[in-house]
């Protein structure tokens, strides 16, 4: 495994032991990091307008289509960091 992936899980790993859940901004940008660094590029019809949450989540992974995985979890990192203080 290498040094980003393994400081990618970290990451994961000490954003749940935060004491306050960050707002739905940061917690949409790190969905979408998260899905665009394991995933790929979004995939399949845009939800509708009645399904928010799921519409506001592909939007969301939408802004990073043609990231690499790297490039992902490199800004994952960077948002977590910025949430945790360090």
């Amino acid at each position: 495994m290498s040094d980003l992936q393994a400081r990618f899980e970290q990451a994961q790993i000490d954003l749940k032991s935060l004491s306050e859940r960050p707002d739905n901004a940061v917690l949409l940008e790190l969905y979408a990091l998260y899905k665009q660094a394991t995933a790929g590029d979004v995939s399949g019809e845009r939800p509708g307008m009645m399904d928010f949450i799921n519409r506001a989540k592909y939007d969301a992974w939408e802004r990073y289509r043609g990231y690499s995985s790297e490039a992902a979890m490199e800004r994952y990192l960077e948002v977590a960091n910025a949430q945790l203080g360090r």
